[in-house]
């Protein structure tokens, strides 16, 4: 089968780290027989200022016709000016949208050799590996109505939260089907007592769980308490399903409980298309790092790690991901440091281009 993949490099450093994953795609080609058919647009500001739109329709044609997408960053100062509707961040909603990309994995794992960079002991998140799955397509990022309106002399701001048994019904099949794979646990997390929402989401996923994944041990949480006990204990969850607005906010507490966003990449999954594949957008967690672009500062470990999940979830490259991984993982070990990951005693500071070289070296040590 023919592993198509589009690439979108995006605004500040999204260029320079998606520079490092183009040659270890490269690398599985030319040493284990890996082909891609890669294609390369523009997404963010970098596609407004050619289209005038963050994202053109001819691009997101071929966004829904490829196996997965491979996003880098998209935003930057240069466009906080421009309306709403236009601005770069626009471009990445109307993607996962269309595509209909329902279930955002977020892996928090804590490599051992960056076990100090967390803010927290290392007895509370060495060994950590969590997944976040995040409902992606609803909630009240999309709901209606919405808007700011005059009323009574004065404005006010809506945002609707809004889910149907549907939508939940999938994402929750999605956070039971990875669970299997991994420690068997899922906790759901909500506002149940404050959210209608958060009712039907807790009954819904207790259906799920009930007729289709009995097996699976699930636990229920107030979202509030979920962020409170991430940073107390977080090796307490193994996958945790909550809803857009929610999954939002944790997974970035979850992220920082690893020591550094330059290292957390993340997928976003929707229904299988006619080969069987899922529709899939691949990107790192970081944002655009304006302040460092074109310096060869950024950690592209985030960007190569989300091409490790597109080997896993969508190429059914299983050992391939894991080898890439483990490249990764053994290159922090040797103390091979970028700029946000310099605090350590004997690092060894690297570029952008240098933490590419040290993985593609690890690569070939690997054969």
């Amino acid at each position: 089968m023919t592993n198509t993949l589009l690439i979108l490099p995006g605004d500040g450093i999204g260029p320079e780290v998606m520079a490092e994953v183009t040659r270890i795609i490269d690398w599985f080609g030319a040493r284990r027989g890996l082909r891609f058919d890669v294609t390369e647009d523009l997404v963010g500001g970098a596609a407004y200022d050619v289209h005038g739109v963050p994202l053109a329709d001819a691009t997101m044609a071929k966004a829904q016709e490829v196996d997965a997408v491979l996003l880098g960053a998209v935003g930057g100062p240069k466009y906080d000016a421009l309306d709403f509707s236009v601005k770069p961040e626009r471009g990445l909603l109307r993607l996962r949208k269309e595509m209909d990309l329902f279930a955002n994995l977020r892996p928090a794992q804590c490599f051992d050799a960056l076990a100090d960079f967390s803010s927290l002991k290392r007895e509370v998140v060495a060994g950590l590996d969590i997944m976040i799955v995040r409902e992606l397509t609803s909630g009240v990022y999309f709901g209606e109505p919405r808007g700011i309106f005059e009323e009574n002399g004065e404005r006010v701001g809506i945002n609707t939260q809004r889910y149907t048994e549907s939508e939940i019904d999938r994402v929750a099949r999605a956070a039971f089907e990875l669970a299997r794979k991994r420690g068997n646990k899922v906790c759901s997390m909500e506002k149940a007592n404050v959210m209608e929402s958060g009712i039907l989401w807790r009954e819904v996923v207790q259906k799920v769980h009930d007729e289709s994944y009995a097996d699976v041990e699930l636990s229920h949480m107030y979202a509030d308490a979920g962020g409170m006990q991430l940073c107390r204990w977080p090796k307490q969850f193994d996958v945790i399903v909550t809803d857009n607005l929610f999954g939002d906010l944790l997974s970035d507490v979850a992220a920082m409980l690893t020591g550094s966003l330059g290292m957390l990449p993340s997928a976003s999954l929707g229904a299988p298309m006619a080969n069987g594949r899922p529709k899939a957008l691949y990107e790192p967690v970081h944002g655009s790092a304006p302040d460092i672009a074109g310096q060869g500062k950024a950690n592209p470990c985030a960007c190569v790690l989300s091409f490790a999940m597109a080997l896993r979830y969508s190429f059914d490259q299983g050992d391939e991901a894991t080898r890439l991984e483990r490249a990764v993982e053994k290159v922090l070990a040797d103390g091979v440091r970028t700029a946000d990951l310099m605090q350590a005693e004997g690092a060894k500071p690297v570029t952008t281009t240098g933490m590419g070289d040290a993985i593609l070296a690890a690569l070939d040590a690997s054969l």
